[in-house]
């Protein structure tokens, strides 16, 4: 696993290296999103607005907004309107002012808009009959007919207290003292219907006129949907690669490799990335389709200094090529030069530093297997030199490629790092020949 640290710089480096793979997913999410608009129908919704006379506290608009989505309000508009499945397609809350809004979704804007206006209708109608003030009930016993009746029972208990006999028996007495009673008991009954008819009046809503007719779908619409898809894919791409490079046991630098190998690095080579890219010797579908979309090469690898041109890059080459000059005695045979086959970026920087030795000294480049690497047996070959891509390999398999090297009899002179870098455009004074500040020699100097 890496330690190191995933900054803006990391996901930079990985948008800038897969762009054509996140470009393809970006199409397939938008396709997956359309597939899902095409499914499910779009829906449409819109709000009726009910007002709420009187002066309400927060708690008790919630209690309303409760009673509006609750099974007894849907279940009779659901029969009204012969649906059954209401209950997700209906939502209500408490807006400023003392008004509650409802709301329907529907197939069709016709639907929706009905729907909202007989959610507001059966809402108003159930709160009116929670409150008393409802026409099912006994004429009787509203509010209204209760006062005219106590205030025509006091008028008859008037009557009924001049009428008395006015003696002062003990039983007109009683009598006259009885119907006061009643008669403060009735006022007293007068007086609390006064006080509770405030709180009745208080109950009284208004539907603030029919729900608007939706111009457009509710969210997520198709468009929603297909952006929604390509941005999801998108992420989950750059997600995936930041966990696979985090979870990734590929040694990446110099050090690592050397200590996974057991010998030092005698510096690194560059081949020409994008457009001119040589191609790997791996044919088929597969290999093509990694080509195209840019993932042949590892992107979690350290970046190497673009290159100046073919100039440049030849003196790199060159420069490796002293280096093992130095190492090996004057005579001796050819050396091996081991490269991998599923290393692409390895095999190319191998072939071209062949090419580049000219025969001085003579290279060799033996391809090998990269999960089970056999070097043929040593005969006249000096020593052996592994040429691969930064990380290509983890420490088992660059320990593999030693132990491999050491069975056939080959000592191990170092490694040559490869990876691949942007070339600049061709025209310049570094491109075709060396430059004159090289001194004419491109093995003389420092990598």
């Amino acid at each position: 696993m890496s330690d190191d640290t995933i900054r803006l710089a990391t996901i930079g480096r990985m948008i800038n290296r897969r762009w054509r793979l996140l470009t393809a997913l970006a199409l397939v999410g938008a396709l997956v999103g359309l597939g899902i608009s095409l499914v499910f129908p779009p829906r449409y919704t819109t709000s009726a607005f009910v007002l709420l006379s009187g002066q309400w506290e927060e708690r008790e608009l919630l209690t309303q907004v409760e009673i509006a989505t609750s099974s007894v309000v849907v279940d009779r508009a659901a029969r009204k309107l012969g649906d059954t499945g209401l209950k997700d397609r209906v939502s209500a809350k408490a807006a400023e002012g003392n008004i509650i809004e409802i709301s329907g979704t529907d197939d069709t804007p016709e639907g929706a808009q009905r729907l909202a206006d007989l959610l507001a209708d059966e809402y108003v109608a159930f709160a009116a009959r929670l409150a008393g003030d409802t026409t099912d009930s006994d004429p009787a016993l509203r509010p209204d007919a209760l006062k005219k009746l106590v205030v025509k029972t006091s008028r008859r208990i008037t009557e009924l207290a001049e009428a008395a006999d006015p003696g002062q028996s003990v039983e007109s007495v009683q009598g006259r003292t009885e119907l006061e009673k009643l008669r403060t008991a009735l006022q007293e009954a007068v007086e609390k219907l006064q006080e509770v008819d405030p709180a009745l009046n208080r109950a009284n809503m208004v539907v603030m006129g029919p729900a608007a007719r939706p111009a457009g779908e509710a969210p997520p619409t198709r468009s929603q949907l297909v952006l929604g898809g390509a941005l999801l894919f998108v992420v989950c791409a750059v997600i995936g690669h930041l966990a696979a490079a985090r979870m990734s046991r590929r040694l990446r630098t110099e050090p690592e490799i050397a200590a996974a190998l057991g010998s030092a690095s005698l510096g690194s080579v560059d081949v020409p990335g994008g457009r001119a890219a040589p191609a790997p010797l791996d044919g088929g579908t597969r290999a093509r389709i990694r080509r195209l979309l840019g993932v042949d090469t590892r992107w979690d690898t350290p970046t190497l200094q673009a290159s100046g041109g073919e100039g440049s890059r030849r003196i790199r080459y060159g420069r490796v090529c002293a280096r093992l000059q130095e190492q090996l005695p004057l005579t001796s045979g050819p050396l091996l030069v081991i490269a991998l086959d599923d290393d692409g970026v390895g095999r190319v920087a191998a072939e071209r530093l062949a090419a580049e030795a000219g025969g001085d000294p003579a290279l060799e480049v033996v391809v090998v297997s990269g999960e089970r690497p056999l070097v043929p047996d040593h005969t006249t070959e000096s020593g052996a030199l592994v040429v691969l891509g930064a990380g290509s390999r983890t420490a088992a398999e660059l320990t593999a490629v030693a132990d491999a090297c050491t069975d056939a009899g080959h000592g191990l002179l170092g490694f040559v790092l490869a990876g691949t870098v942007v070339s600049r455009a061709s025209g310049g004074p570094s491109e075709g020949r060396v430059p004159a500040m090289a001194g004419g020699d491109p093995r003389g100097g420092a990598a």
